[in-house]
């Protein structure tokens, strides 16, 4: 979701972090976040990631290590804010995950997405894995070693034959795996056609996929935010079926707080501008806990009040219980 910036208050990062009542409030917060938080009683923890945008100028000035006074709404209730953990250097735990049936000129791209993972903050933790067919393959379990991480990446395959089931069911497998990760600072980088015809081309739409939704539902009660690359496979698609796969990426992202970019829908696949964008969005993205009063099940909306000119603020619509 995105806000504009005539309704926006924000954080002096370090000062809520170091001043003794920040202290007090993050204690509330749990050490995972499995489907938000922690619980108490009828209310619960919930933690979901907000990435602040400024004008190129003001960014370049720093301003945007100054949050300060933003309000947080659930249902049209304000909620109290407990922790805001956040960059640029705060770590980051990261799942970097590459569709193995891609066209093979994404291969010639996995030096630059090993330096994305090596730049990353210190102390961020990286899981690496394929999409393919059958199930996930995690070649890199969650690490700190960030040079490990970036040498277990890989060609993809480019063979159709290791397509995935649908790269949805499989984001949401490996979404499920943040359960074991402290709260903080979550992403997704998604290298993905992101079609699921598994249930018929006819039902390819991003409204459509089942699995589309689940992946999606998963990342907001983890608070992660996806962020996605669109490549297609090798041999390609039809034009209408490639656009079903970049809408799904782009709901995917947009429903998550993180962001889609679709380029040609053709080959050849250039992965370094793209990779650029995210690192100075993640460079931007906060951590945000606070205590949830709403125990029911079903959606909950999110709304975040702020007042700053000129940019704009991203984060998860909502999440469902």
């Amino acid at each position: 979701m995105r806000v504009g910036w005539n309704r926006i208050f924000l954080l002096l990062l370090a000062s809520f972090i170091s001043a003794p009542c920040a202290g007090a409030l993050a204690q509330k917060a749990t050490t995972r976040n499995d489907g938000g938080g922690g619980r108490r009683g009828g209310v619960r923890s919930m933690t979901i990631p907000v990435t602040i945008k400024l004008p190129e100028k003001r960014q370049e000035e720093g301003e945007l290590q100054y949050l300060e006074n933003f309000t947080i709404f659930e249902d049209n209730e304000q909620q109290e804010v407990l922790a805001a953990r956040g960059a640029p250097t705060y770590p980051l735990t990261l799942i970097v995950l590459v569709q193995d049936d891609l066209d093979p000129t994404v291969g010639t791209e996995i030096a630059k997405l090993a330096g994305f993972i090596r730049n990353l903050p210190q102390g961020s933790r990286v899981m690496v894995g394929y999409l393919r067919a059958g199930s996930l393959q995690v070649r890199q379990k969650f690490t700190s070693d960030l040079e490990r991480a970036a040498k277990q990446l890989r060609v993809p395959t480019g063979s159709a034959a290791l397509a995935p089931f649908n790269p949805f069911a499989l984001t949401r497998d490996a979404v499920k795996k943040f359960e074991s990760q402290p709260v903080g600072r979550r992403a997704v980088l998604l290298i993905s056609d992101g079609l699921d015809v598994s249930r018929g081309a006819e039902n390819s739409t991003p409204t459509q996929s089942f699995d589309l939704q689940r992946s999606i539902d998963e990342a907001q009660r983890r608070g992660a935010a996806v962020y996605s690359i669109y490549a297609p496979t090798n041999g390609g698609r039809s034009r209408t079926l490639a656009g079903n796969g970049q809408s799904s990426l782009e709901r995917l992202s947009d429903e998550t707080g993180g962001r889609a970019f679709i380029q040609a829908v053709s080959a050849p696949v250039v992965l370094e501008p793209h990779l650029r964008e995210i690192e100075k969005l993640l460079s931007t993205q906060f951590a945000l806990t606070y205590l949830s009063t709403h125990s029911n099940k079903g959606f909950h909306r999110i709304r975040i009040i702020t007042d700053l000119e000129g940019g704009e603020v991203r984060y998860p619509p909502g999440y469902t219980r």
